[in-house]
């Protein structure tokens, strides 16, 4: 029987997983990551203020894993060989007649003193960590910001940085504390969130504004030390950083197999297909895809991947060629706790919905939907 390798087990991989089935793809797929626990990254944004746990934000994905007819082996990939025929992971070597990438990227950590700030998004024990130093905190400043890759610089996280700035602040708000303490945002350029289009820039900065959020744009960062932030602008003392660095695709990729784009992630074509390669595919945020350069990393972004490479790869699979293109979209809430500002962006529309907090409670509702998704499985 045909044997699909699936690297990873986020987003973009549940969502392969899910239309191969739903497309009577009868093959053996395995999937390949180091555990089979999904975590709603997302949602990240609410663990500093209480507003969820961790635990409530991981699903263990056995029961999804079997009613989807699927093989997890744990293990963590170590290179590609044979045109992706071959997966050399630390439990030994995966054979396929068809692989797909999801794997995720990870964070550029090579700015000097990196380890002074804290990465929000590399997971619940970062985020269980921003809530814990503010609540050792009397006051004093809290500096948020975010930087690209600089040989890809659409390759940045930014959205939940402006999540975490204006939820620490309405945070400090519901506390009454608000008034001890200093919060800055620095970027390095000078209109931060330009992919979200020119009106979301203008709302960011005018909510920062209108919360009294200091704000320190295009100067480059040098560094980071236990108590600033290092600029060719000036330095910033803080209590606390807030840094979301630029991202690169997985370590495992400098085997030099397969091709790379200047950011280091796996080159794809519009169909999410690996470039010069037969049945090998990438969804989400280890792929670099023709397109806007406002095409976001984001999980909405990684299921349309996801969709594209399922219906491309069961054609394959039936003797036909890959057709479908993915849909550049890009659909953020903005949360600030208690509202959210709206921004769409495709490549013939974008829009924006200033605060409201119906939309808090949309984004709510769609995390809720996604995981009772993923526990009901089928």
């Amino acid at each position: 029987m045909t044997k699909i390798t699936v690297l990873g087990a986020g987003f973009a991989a549940l969502r392969v997983i899910r239309e191969l089935r739903r497309r009577k793809v009868a093959a053996d797929i395995t999937v390949v990551a180091p555990d089979d626990v999904f975590t709603y990254l997302p949602s990240l944004i609410w663990i500093p203020a209480g507003l969820r746990t961790g635990s409530e934000l991981m699903v263990p994905l056995a029961d999804f894993f079997a009613d989807h007819r699927v093989t997890f082996r744990r293990a963590s990939v170590r290179g590609v060989a044979d045109g992706g025929r071959t997966v050399d992971t630390t439990a030994g070597m995966e054979h396929n007649d068809a692989l797909v990438i999801a794997s995720g990227g990870r964070f550029l950590r090579k700015l000097p003193g990196i380890e002074n700030a804290i990465v929000p998004c590399e997971g619940i024990d970062s985020a269980r960590a921003i809530g814990d130093r503010l609540a050792a905190l009397e006051g004093g400043t809290i500096a948020v910001g975010f930087a690209s890759n600089p040989n890809e610089p659409s390759a940045m996280r930014g959205g939940p940085m402006f999540e975490f700035l204006f939820g620490i602040d309405t945070w400090l708000r519901w506390q009454g504390r608000r008034d001890r303490f200093r919060l800055l945002f620095f970027n390095p350029a000078a209109q931060p969130g330009a992919r979200l289009g020119p009106k979301a820039v203008s709302g960011l900065l005018g909510e920062m504004a209108r919360r009294g959020i200091a704000t320190h744009l295009g100067h480059k960062l040098l560094r980071f030390e236990t108590d600033k932030v290092v600029t060719d602008g000036g330095e910033i003392p803080a209590e606390l950083i807030l840094f979301m660095p630029g991202m690169t695709g997985p370590a495992w990729l400098d085997d030099g197999a397969l091709p790379l784009s200047p950011g280091g992630f796996v080159q794809a074509d519009e169909t999410c297909r690996v470039a010069g390669l037969e049945r090998v595919y990438v969804a989400g945020d280890a792929g670099s895809f023709p397109g806007p350069d406002w095409m976001p990393k984001q999980a909405h972004q990684a299921d349309l991947h996801a969709r594209a490479v399922a219906a491309n790869l069961a054609a394959e699979l039936r003797g036909g060629r890959p057709t479908r293109r993915f849909k550049p979209e890009l659909i953020c809430i903005v949360d600030t706790l208690d509202s959210g500002m709206l921004v769409y962006r495709s490549p013939k529309v974008n829009f924006v919905l200033p605060g409201m907090r119906v939309l808090h409670w949309l984004k709510r509702a769609f995390e809720r939907h996604f995981l009772g998704s993923i526990r009901r499985s089928k």
